[in-house]
């Protein structure tokens, strides 16, 4: 039997066209944390490579500050809001079931009737969005694509917690995926590994607040993490993961411009360059020193950043990977907008 319907109509290809992120006003240097756990800062970067993180105020919500960054994105990608037909968030920090904080981002940033809704792959996420965004421009149920990684993730970060407290930070990092003429996202590695699911968790489900009599007492969950694991998994199997990129992009080491990976830890990045034999002309992102774990707003941020300073520049071609909760990972290699 013959199917009535249609073909799709949509680019053959798609990539980034524009990048946009939103650093919080706020810096706070290790020394702040240093108020609230039994450390030192030598220790801190010695184990992370962080010094400093942003912290949201409360003007600088997860609306508000995608609004920066996505406006950011589109300008750079040289269209209208209107022209945007997907928006895509990824985040864990707003702390509404519904509706999706990507319908009031997407109203904020005029851009009509988008579909919009969120999606919840923690560090991973960025990796997420971009390949539903590349499927959606190809596909043609959108012309251009918005993909958002945004976090508060201040909000919950146990600060009495030697293992996690100077981890995380806040931003929003943003990329427009529009159509093109030849391939500018490559194949996607992603998957899941639910058996480590409790390596990195929220402490407490949101029911404490169901039953409690004192809310006056409770504190938002915090996010722990069991931290030799975690390294472990990123170091050796992340490392596998990006080579499976690499490969089915078609790329070899040498032929990369840039490293972007998910800004997690120092220690992590510099493992997985050697673990990848990256030749040293390759551009690593390491905005994790200053910028701190910003979960699914980390890859955009360091691309942003990246490219604003002049160390990539437009049509390099780059790996991205992301990988935490979950567990949860995605990789693909990308040409940079």
């Amino acid at each position: 039997m013959t199917s009535k319907i249609k073909p799709a109509k949509g680019s053959p290809y798609a990539r980034i066209l524009g990048v946009g992120g939103y650093r919080p006003t706020r810096v706070v240097p290790n020394e702040e944390i240093l108020k609230h756990i039994d450390s030192s800062d030598e220790w801190i970067r010695s184990r992370s490579g962080i010094a400093t993180r942003h912290w949201a105020g409360p003007e600088e919500t997860v609306a508000a500050m995608s609004v920066e960054a996505g406006g950011k994105a589109i300008a750079d990608a040289g269209i209208t809001p209107d022209q945007i037909g997907a928006v895509i968030v990824s985040t864990v920090s707003h702390f509404k079931q519904t509706p999706a904080i990507a319908t009031e981002i997407a109203h904020r940033l005029g851009t009509g009737k988008p579909a919009a809704f969120d999606i919840s792959a923690g560090c991973a996420g960025f990796g997420y969005g971009l390949t539903l965004a590349k499927s959606l421009v190809v596909e043609g149920s959108a012309e251009y694509a918005l993909v958002l990684g945004v976090e508060r993730l201040s909000d919950l970060t146990d600060l009495s917690d030697r293992a996690t407290a100077f981890l995380f930070g806040d931003g929003a990092g943003a990329v427009v995926i529009g159509p093109a003429k030849e391939p500018g996202i490559g194949p996607t590695v992603w998957g899941s590994e639910g058996d480590k699911s409790n390596t990195i968790m929220q402490t407490e489900s949101w029911e404490i607040y169901r039953d409690a009599t004192d809310l006056g007492e409770l504190r938002y969950p915090a996010i722990t993490q069991e931290g030799q694991a975690v390294f472990r998994w990123a170091v050796y199997e992340m490392a596998k993961v990006a080579q499976q990129a690499l490969d089915q992009a078609g790329v070899q080491a040498e032929d990369l411009d840039v490293f972007i990976p998910h800004q997690a830890n120092m220690r992590i990045i510099d493992s997985m360059v050697k673990t990848l034999k990256l030749p040293e002309h390759v551009v690593v992102a390491r905005d994790v020193e200053s910028t701190g774990n910003t979960s699914a707003a980390s890859i955009p941020l360091a691309m942003e950043r990246l490219l604003a300073t002049g160390q990539a520049k437009s049509g390099d071609t780059a790996l991205v990977i992301g990988f935490g909760a979950g567990l949860v990972y995605a990789a693909t290699v990308v040409t940079l907008p």
